[in-house]
């Protein structure tokens, strides 16, 4: 009880901070909506304010609607934008809360291919790592107990390739057959090593990242069907396919004669994966 207090703890500060973050917002847009004409009212008293709700995206209207919105603060609150945009990929990615795709996205529309790329790989290896200090402190046993056929499979296959860790863990960023929250909150049960586990991340989420925050950049200045299939697009469009394949089939070759993959995809639930885990558990 005492783990999951901490934890919540941790969790209730972060989200009055970032609540605090994202309602105090410096003077920026407004949304106006013109009403005088209808009923002759002087062009001053025409309008009325009503003010930006901040939230998470859920799907890509919202995240076009939240880009313009901050491209506009940028413009003069650079600083404030930035805060606010690494506080919400931190807490998603430190508690493990699907829709960092979506912060991907908006890092591209908000701050350019380039300049949104290093943002997103470090914050992504950042709050990996805050998700991984937070498992090893408060979640250990938690993640044994509802787990218990994955972790075992997970632990088998580190053991197996414990001569190539780094390269096992690069596989399974660059193939998520087990989702990245997941890796994340397992691998200080399986004893993985701080920093094979940060690079792991930074190098591994690096053609994810790259496809998201490029495409996001494209969203952001398409605004017809000519833009698609324009030359500037198409070449785009195949620079992010080459990004997505080449390190993929690269990490898949080697994976071929020096790492053991079989299986990983899936859970097993045999008897022995059954003893593993209890092994692991009265190790520790």
């Amino acid at each position: 009880m005492r783990s999951l207090a901490g934890l919540a703890a941790i969790v209730a500060a972060a989200s009055v901070f970032l609540y605090l973050l994202s309602t105090h917002l410096p003077p920026g847009p407004e949304q106006l909506q013109a009403r005088g004409e209808d009923r002759g009212q002087d062009q001053g008293q025409a309008r009325e304010v009503f003010p930006f709700r901040l939230k998470f995206p859920s799907d890509l209207d919202e995240l076009r609607e939240l880009a313009d919105m901050l491209k506009f603060y940028k413009r003069e609150h650079h600083g404030y934008v930035l805060l606010l945009f690494c506080s919400a990929y931190l807490y998603k990615q430190s508690f493990a809360i699907p829709g960092s795709s979506f912060l991907n996205l908006l890092a591209g529309a908000i701050f350019g291919p380039w300049e949104g790329l290093v943002l997103a790989c470090l914050l992504t290896t950042l709050g990996s790592t805050f998700c991984f200090l937070l498992s090893a402190a408060f979640g250990k046993q938690h993640v044994l107990h509802f787990f218990p056929d994955k972790v075992a499979l997970l632990h088998r296959k580190v053991e197996e390739n414990r001569s190539s860790l780094f390269f096992f863990l690069l596989f399974l960023r660059f193939f998520p057959m087990t989702p990245n929250w997941f890796l994340n909150i397992t691998c200080p049960v399986l004893n993985i090593p701080m920093p094979i586990f940060f690079f792991s991340v930074l190098i591994g989420l690096i053609p994810y990242n790259f496809i998201c925050v490029r495409t996001g950049s494209m969203l952001s200045e398409i605004s017809s069907m000519d833009d698609i299939f324009s030359w500037s697009t198409l070449a785009q469009l195949l620079a992010i396919a080459l990004v997505a394949l080449v390190p993929g089939a690269l990490i898949k070759r080697y994976s071929e004669g020096h790492l053991k993959v079989d299986g990983v995809d899936g859970v097993d639930g045999s008897g022995s994966s059954r003893e593993e885990v209890k092994k692991e558990r009265k190790r520790r």
